[in-house]
């Protein structure tokens, strides 16, 4: 299946289905090849985002934001052929959405207050001199700003 027709749909799911789909997406682009902690790693940052607010409200903002996350940086026309990555990136995304899901203090964190994240044998980001949370595998995590929840 190709990116932008994923992108699509998400367009017209009902949202927090879409927001599964987007995380689900970001993590297969992200880190498909990573072991499943650095996945994890990734949809953790990508929900911290969402509940500061900084990027959009739902996930799949978050990770459309332009030039934060693979699905804005990759052509639309990519094809996600790795069906067994595809299965993979679906359960740790949704995995992760339940774990977000509880009280702050009750979740399982994997890079506590990490904001971004860089692979650097292909990126080399103005923010790499931040405080860095922890690497996993080919990722480093980082806390470039402190992200709190929105109020609401």
């Amino acid at each position: 299946m190709k990116l932008a027709w994923i992108l699509w749909l998400a367009s017209v799911l009902p949202p927090q289905t879409a927001d599964s789909l987007c995380l689900s997406t970001t993590v297969y682009l992200e880190a498909r090849d990573q072991s499943v902690r650095g996945q994890q790693a990734v949809a953790e940052v990508a929900l911290r985002r969402r509940d500061s607010g900084l990027w959009g409200n739902t996930v799949c903002d978050v990770v459309t934001a332009r030039k934060q996350f693979a699905p804005t940086l990759v052509s639309p026309a990519t094809r996600l052929t790795n069906t067994e990555a595809w299965a993979e990136s679906v359960t740790i995304a949704l995995d992760a959405e339940r774990n977000w899901a509880l009280p702050a203090g009750q979740r399982k964190e994997i890079v506590p207050g990490a904001s971004h994240f860089a692979a650097h044998a292909i990126a080399s980001p103005s923010w790499r001199t931040a405080y860095q949370v922890a690497t996993i595998g080919d990722h480093t995590f980082y806390k470039v700003q402190s992200l709190k929840p929105r109020r609401t």
